[in-house]
């Protein structure tokens, strides 16, 4: 049985029992439940910082600061992925309430929350979400989402966080939805590169394959990676030459359907490097680091410090565990960040004061750590 099923069936039987204690509970306050829950959406909640007992992280002085270690800064969601730094220090980060296993009160439509480092307080920014998964901000500080499938948006859409209005930049290949779009990168140019693989949702699947997609500054979409399996986290390098690819083959196209005791043949589990090139069209595939033979679902979201490593998050079971693993562009392993039992899903630091603070999705929590490395970005 895939481990990633296995997690969600426990998800789901945490919310049904949620569900069963609500249920006791609204029965005496069944007046007030409506007027409440707008309440709890609407205002920002103060979450306090909780240290977490995960084992000490390891690496080099230049990247691990000593004595550092993880605060649970937020941990009320159902699946959170998609942490993005914003032009406003905001943190913002994707819930992506998986509809099998997160629907207390109902199907639930995703939501996009943020984070305030300054006074801690989190809210949700925008839901429905369109099933947000990776998001980035673009250099004009338009928030850059990729909306996947279980009853989500299948698109690349973009928020002008002037204005607040949305407009839709990719939904269709050649007349066909997309897949389920994942993470995403954006280089010098402001030309967006997204993966779309399909893990989840029952939206019928009408792309042959899951591939690496690139959309122009005209508007135009060209499918520039093929041959990485299912491709899932994004990144560029800062001197913008190399294009990472995280390969994440569970060898199901939806893991809600898979059964207890069906065997299932999982493909690549890597981390390619592109050369990419001038025009935005790529090189071939080489392998920066292989998971070949671990006990694992793949590696997911990742992030570049200032001096180009790679941070690498993922699902693995075998020692030494999940966690946040940093590369060196060759595929040296520099520092391991262990999430103790939490599976993380995407990595990014934080701008300006904070951009020494790591921030990890990982189950249905947000955490951060502080390190001796700064985050890069887009000038």
């Amino acid at each position: 049985m895939l481990k990633t099923n296995q997690y969600y069936q426990e998800k789901k039987q945490k919310n049904n029992d949620k569900k069963f204690l609500c249920t006791k509970s609204m029965s005496t306050i069944i007046g007030l439940v409506t007027m409440s829950i707008v309440f709890i959406i609407a205002a920002p909640i103060v979450v306090a910082a909780e240290k977490m007992q995960f084992p000490t992280p390891v690496g080099t002085s230049d990247i691990v600061k000593e004595g550092s270690i993880f605060e649970r800064i937020y941990g009320d969601g159902c699946f959170t992925e998609g942490v993005a730094a914003g032009h406003d220090g905001l943190i913002y980060f994707s819930d992506i309430t998986l509809t099998e296993a997160c629907n207390e009160g109902g199907i639930q439509a995703g939501a996009i929350l943020r984070y305030n480092p300054k006074d801690g307080k989190v809210e949700v920014f925008r839901s429905p979400s369109g099933m947000s998964n990776g998001l980035i901000f673009d250099q004009d500080g338009n928030l850059i989402v990729a909306e996947g499938a279980d009853f989500g948006g299948q698109r690349i859409s973009k928020i002008n966080m002037k204005s607040g209005r949305s407009y839709i930049l990719a939904h269709s290949y050649k007349g066909r939805r997309l897949n389920s779009p994942n993470d995403i990168a954006i280089d010098i140019k402001g030309r967006i590169y997204f993966s779309d693989p399909r893990y989840m949702g029952y939206e019928p699947l009408e792309q042959p394959i899951q591939c690496v997609y690139r959309i122009d500054l005209d508007g135009s979409i060209h499918a520039i990676i093929t041959n990485a399996g299912a491709p899932n986290g994004l990144v560029i390098s800062p001197d913008g030459k190399t294009l990472y690819v995280s390969a994440a083959d569970t060898g199901t196209l939806n893991f809600y359907l898979h059964e207890e005791g069906q065997v299932v043949h999982k493909g690549l589990m890597a981390v390619f490097t592109y050369e990419l090139h001038e025009d935005g069209s790529v090189g071939k595939r080489k392998t920066m680091v292989t998971y070949e033979g671990r006990d694992t679902d793949g590696p997911d979201g990742m992030t570049v410090d200032s001096n180009g490593n790679i941070y690498v998050t993922g699902w693995f079971y075998d020692a030494p565990g999940p966690g946040v693993y940093v590369y060196s562009p060759e595929g040296k392993e520099l520092a391991f960040y262990s999430t103790g039992d939490e599976y993380p899903t995407n990595v990014e630091f934080g701008r300006f004061e904070d951009k020494d603070m790591m921030y990890v999705t990982a189950g249905g929590s947000v955490f951060r750590i502080q390190t001796n490395t700064n985050g890069y970005f887009l000038k």
